[in-house]
């Protein structure tokens, strides 16, 4: 009897730690899809995938010759041409949340040009992860 309820508190002491564990992995899971979103909408020319990762009021940040350069979302999308493929490749370096707010870390390599690193911040509301911001900076392919 004792190994009976030894066992049952065992099981239930470490169950809640793996449906925390599959949680995480479902937010992150989500939190990657709205960024690959991003990533193959810009290589594929893909509008509406970007239409879909990002808020309507998404901005992009980045400095300009030691000033602030901003750029609407609408404004960044519209350079996207459907269907005209880019040679870039994405991946995502790294992403922590609490709740329903995210940061990721992406970095975008354009062979024989330019490296970048976008920051995003991401917001959880209706259910989905949105991109609400990003900054980023580059520097020369190498």
């Amino acid at each position: 009897m004792k190994k009976i309820l030894f066992i049952a508190l065992t099981v239930l002491t470490v169950l809640p730690l793996f449906s925390q564990t599959t949680e995480t992995k479902s937010e992150i899971q989500e939190i990657s899809e709205t960024i690959m979103l991003y990533i193959d909408g810009t290589a594929n020319g893909e509008p509406d995938k970007l239409r879909e990762a990002f808020h309507p009021d998404f901005n992009l940040y980045t400095t300009k010759n030691d000033s602030l350069w901003i750029r609407s979302g609408e404004a960044y999308i519209n350079n996207i041409k459907p269907g005209q493929k880019s040679n870039r490749v994405g991946r995502i370096i790294s992403i922590d949340y609490e709740n329903d707010a995210a940061t990721a870390k992406v970095e975008i390599i354009i062979p024989g040009w330019r490296v970048f690193t976008d920051y995003f911040l991401l917001i959880k509301y209706e259910g989905r992860w949105k991109i609400v911001h990003k900054s980023y900076s580059w520097r020369t392919y190498e």
